[in-house]
């Protein structure tokens, strides 16, 4: 009888700490997987973007800002000088800034893009180079204001201080002269760079190479 007596309370203590230790590695287990399930989340939240962040402010035809340091900001310059006929050509000066090929991806990578140029706040056409030949017909009689703005390939504008990059240069066309004579001003206009006031178009992407 004292046998059975001594076996049971030895029988009782191995189960209890048995039991103990399941609970210890249980707990230790589920610590392990809750800390490896939120560092990920927590690298992810700490990590900058590379490309700016998209404001709610928009430009005047309503596309986002993306707004960068303007360290890293691309920034384009615009000159327009009378050419053959009643067109004008422009030149632009780009500055951290690449023209992406026709067909690239819709989206938005550092320092690539897009120019639109307009005429008075009207979209005349996206630009995939430094160069282009604006008709006459986008400038009647009268001064004239000729932008250019620079925007990712998402379509989202290159912003700094919350205002778009982008440059303007005023240009005045005369009336009609007779046949014979030039029907616009010779001077040139240049716009300033885009660390100037910028006001705010989109254009696709497209092809071309970074200009000097």
């Amino acid at each position: 009888m004292s046998h059975r007596c001594s076996t049971l309370p030895g029988m009782s203590w191995t189960r209890g700490l048995l039991a103990a230790l399941a609970v210890c590695v249980l707990l230790l287990t589920g610590s392990a997987s809750c800390g490896s399930g939120d560092a990920p989340k927590q690298e992810e939240d700490a990590s900058p973007s590379p490309v700016g962040k998209v404001l709610d402010d928009t430009d005047h035809e309503g596309r986002q800002l993306r707004e960068v340091k303007e360290e890293d900001a691309p920034d384009v310059g615009i000159e327009v000088q009378p050419g053959a006929g009643d067109s004008w050509n422009v030149r632009l000066t780009v500055r951290n800034f690449r023209f992406t090929p026709a067909g690239a991806q819709a989206k938005a990578a550092p320092g690539r893009g897009v120019a639109r140029l307009f005429v008075d706040d009207r979209s005349v056409t996206g630009l995939r180079t430094s160069e282009y030949r604006l008709s006459g017909r986008y400038v009647p009689h009268g001064t004239h204001q000729v932008t250019v703005r620079l925007y990712a390939d998402d379509g989202t504008v290159w912003a700094v201080d919350g205002e778009p990059v982008e440059s303007t240069a005023d240009i005045t066309a005369s009336e009609p002269e007779p046949a014979g004579t030039a029907n616009e001003t010779a001077t040139p206009a240049t716009g300033a760079s885009g660390t100037g006031p910028r006001t705010g178009g989109p254009g696709s992407p497209g092809p071309g190479g970074e200009a000097s």
